[in-house]
């Protein structure tokens, strides 16, 4: 990860110049990475650079244009004026969206619109920032653009989950009923013990054991009774709460798994794995226990006040005295809870997404000698989170003792009024009494609402991130109405396909028709739009322009799953699932026998190195096949796309990163894999695609020729330079006698490798990866 090193230099602003925008660079003029920093202000554009770090200015004028570009990855952008360049910085392409906004807030501002004068403010804590996204003085933490914070109302939508279960939660909640009016019996019979047999007793009368035994029993009841029915309650509520939480993870898990690559793109994994674990689980606990607590405290408070005003009203009026300031408080506290646990959650999230990154490529980490770094990072985000806690805790370890204090308040007024009132032979000792008892469950319940308030937050944010997942919109939907997929052929055809990542168009008019059962060669520069249009023809995302056709009919038009099922997938880094390499060749196939596994195997030439393991087919391959080679796992993934007997077949760079033996070993078995299918091979090593019928070349995201090998030799165009720059670099590394002479040849491996495949033609190879 580049860490972003620009030093802290303001601005050079003049007297009343306004801060409109801001976009971060990554490259000098040379191409060298030297983060910089371009801002715009309602007078001036300014840029710095260089390094000292300095500000050069440009003045805003009508004769100004700026333009926004991009190429292998790299986004640039230039201020022009009437004669001449006047700048051009150039920034990575994940800064893109952000150079985007800021040229059209600059263009607005040099054709003389007027900016919205509206001050910007930080989604989490409101205070004012300088321009939107700016770092906000208050949370010391870029705030995201349009980011809006979760109501509480959120938490009503888990309805859809908990409807299936209304039966059982009516029955919760009239045990929570009965069990809340069982507890309130006991202060009632405080009333007559004290005025029918404790006070008399200090007047001289014997005391009637059979009425104190009346009352005593009831006291028993009424206790038994309160325990017998909280436990049904909290038991049944307890099962529906689990399962509401399973439903919810499960349905935003599966929905995860239909959002098309692009969403993946746009977040990070730790991020993800948060929302759907620790979120519904925050849920969860909120359901099973808080939510149970808070609905009986409402009971509780509800009923106590009915029976404060039956015994004396004036008295009830005197208890219920803190009552307003208690809601007003909560209301005051609730905004600054809400927003600080969203926040919160963003920054546990980043906390998580380091360990994310981190144990999955541990490898790296210490091949690199990481490991402080990898600390530091860990050690940072987690005092980012510590301090993120601290600012939301000072607002809450305010706001409990002033409710407590609150309740203490309005104890004292009670006692005050109660002994004015028996002065004054109003009540009885027996009434204040009850009423005590009575006030002390009030106001017990009243300061555990109040605390409430904290998880009901807590829960609200998590429900808001769980929400956001299952609110996303797939980019790649189902179709309505899904045509039926009979027998496939495999004919491809792409017509006038257009596509595009955001401003940037990656693709442009792409025409190209592929028979039922041949074999074509993607080949071009790094960023031609190779994985792109591959991507498309597999619907991980859907093009802008034009329509893309299986046997006749638009793909668009297919059950997603239903057309996927046809198409094998072989990637240049194989991805293994943690379990048996049984369970690995059979992941398209769960139902596969063991001898149609082992026929797979043998076809992918990997039944042999399989039974060199430890338990054969059953060997456990860790996570994400790390006990295996890369060579062992690239044959496994041959095997699983051979299982599924796909009549699409898709090769992503699939011999790029292994040795001349295995590589042999793999083209042997992708002999095998491609016969008799419609093959779409993508490679940068140009000898591996020896034995394609024909080679489509792209260049910026349009085809530029397509033919045989030695056609498009003979055309030297973008092909014979391609060919020309493989053939230069292995004869720098190995010498002339690895290069040969690029002339067209008999066949498509003429010019490319001689020899073997162990020879000076797969060093060649080997060479150009």
């Amino acid at each position: 990860m580049i860490q972003d090193d620009r030093p802290s230099i303001e601005p050079p602003l003049a007297p009343g110049e306004r801060l409109l925008g801001r976009l971060d660079t990554d490259f000098d003029a040379a191409g060298r990475f030297a983060p910089g920093r371009l801002l715009l202000t309602d007078q001036r554009l300014l840029a710095r650079g260089g390094p000292a770090g300095e500000w050069t200015a440009f003045e805003l004028g009508d004769e100004l244009r700026l333009r926004l570009s991009d190429h292998g990855g790299v986004g640039t952008l230039e201020l022009h004026g009437p004669d001449a360049r006047l700048g051009r910085w150039r920034y990575l392409m994940r800064r893109q969206d952000q150079a985007a906004e800021f040229a059209e807030l600059a263009r607005r501002q040099l054709a003389g619109i007027e900016q919205e004068a509206e001050e910007p403010q930080c989604a989490a804590c409101g205070a004012t920032v300088p321009y939107a996204g700016a770092p906000c003085p208050a949370c010391e933490a870029e705030e995201p653009a349009q980011d809006t914070a979760p109501a509480t109302w959120t938490l009503f939508r888990l309805w859809r989950f908990a409807r299936p279960y209304r039966g059982s939660l009516a029955l919760g909640f009239g045990l929570t009923l009965a069990s809340t009016a069982a507890t309130l019996v006991p202060p009632y019979l405080t009333m007559p013990l004290m005025d029918d047999v404790l006070i008399p007793f200090q007047n001289g009368q014997p005391i009637d054991t059979g009425l104190v035994g009346l009352y005593l029993g009831g006291l028993l009841v009424a206790a038994l009774l309160a325990w017998g029915l909280g436990w049904a309650r909290t038991y049944i509520l307890a099962l529906v709460s689990e399962r509401i939480g399973a439903d919810l993870r499960t349905a935003a898990y599966e929905h995860l798994l239909s959002l098309s690559v692009d969403f993946f793109g746009s977040k990070r994994t730790g991020d993800l794995i948060a929302r759907i674990g620790s979120e519904t689980d925050r849920i969860n606990v909120f359901l099973s226990l808080h939510l149970l607590d808070f609905a009986t405290d409402v009971l509780m408070i509800a009923m106590t006040a009915v029976i404060l005003m039956s015994i004396d009203p004036s008295l009830a009026l005197a208890t219920l005295l803190p009552l307003p300031f208690i809601v007003w408080l909560i209301h005051m506290v609730r905004e600054r809870l809400r927003t600080g646990f969203e926040k919160i959650d963003r920054v546990w999230a980043q906390v998580t997404s380091v360990l994310a990154d981190t144990i999955p490529g541990v490898r790296v980490v210490k091949a690199f000698a990481q490991e402080a770094h990898e600390s530091e990072r860990f050690r940072v985000a987690n005092q980012y989170n510590l301090r993120v806690n601290d600012r939301l805790n000072r607002t809450w370890s305010l706001f409990a003792p002033t409710v407590s204090l609150l309740t203490e308040i309005g104890l004292l007024v009670v006692w005050a009024f109660g002994i004015w009132q028996i002065a004054h032979d109003r009540i009885s000792v027996g009434v204040l009494t009850a009423f005590l008892a009575y006030i002390g469950r009030f106001y017990t319940r009243l300061d555990t609402m109040s605390r409430i308030v904290s998880v009901t937050q807590k829960a609200a944010a998590g429900a808001k991130r769980i929400f956001d997942i299952l609110d996303h919109v797939s980019s790649v939907p189902e179709p309505v109405d899904p045509k039926p997929l009979g027998r496939v052929d495999g004919r491809i055809e792409l017509e006038r396909v257009g596509f595009r990542y955001g401003n940037r168009q990656v693709l442009h008019d792409i025409d190209l028709r592929i028979e039922p059962g041949e074999m074509i060669g993607l080949v071009g520069h790094s960023g031609s739009g190779k994985s792109t249009l591959v991507n498309l023809i597999l619907r991980f995302q859907d093009p802008v322009t034009g329509v893309i056709r299986l046997d006749g009919t638009d793909i668009r038009d297919l059950g997603v799953a239903d057309y996927r099922r046809h198409i094998g997938l072989v990637l240049q880094e194989s991805f293994l699932f943690f379990g048996t390499v049984a369970e690995n060749i059979a992941y398209g196939r769960p139902g596969a026998t063991r001898a149609e596994i082992v026929a797979a195997a043998r076809a992918a030439h990997a039944h042999d190195f399989i039974l060199r393991l430890p338990q054969g087919y059953d060997s456990l391959v860790g996570e994400r096949g790390q006990s295996l080679s890369g060579g062992e796992r690239q044959r496994i993934a041959i095997a699983r796309a051979l299982l599924i007997d796909p009549r699409i077949l898709i090769l992503d760079e699939a011999t790029a990163s292994v040795d001349t033996e295995t590589e042999q070993e793999i083209q042997r078995a992708l002999d095998n894999l491609v016969r008799g299918r419609t093959t779409i091979a993508i490679a940068h090593r140009l000898s591996t695609l020896r034995q394609a019928d024909r080679l489509v070349v792209l260049d910026r995201g349009r085809i530029v020729e397509q033919g045989g090998h030695d056609d498009l030799l003979a055309a030297r165009g973008a092909y014979f330079r391609l060919h020309e720059a493989q053939a230069r670099l292995a004869e720098a590394q190995f010498g002339p006698t690895s290069v040969p002479a690029p002339v067209p040849g008999p066949g498509p491996e003429a010019g490319l490798a001689t020899g073997s495949r162990g020879d000076a033609g797969s060093q060649q190879g080997r060479a150009s990866s």
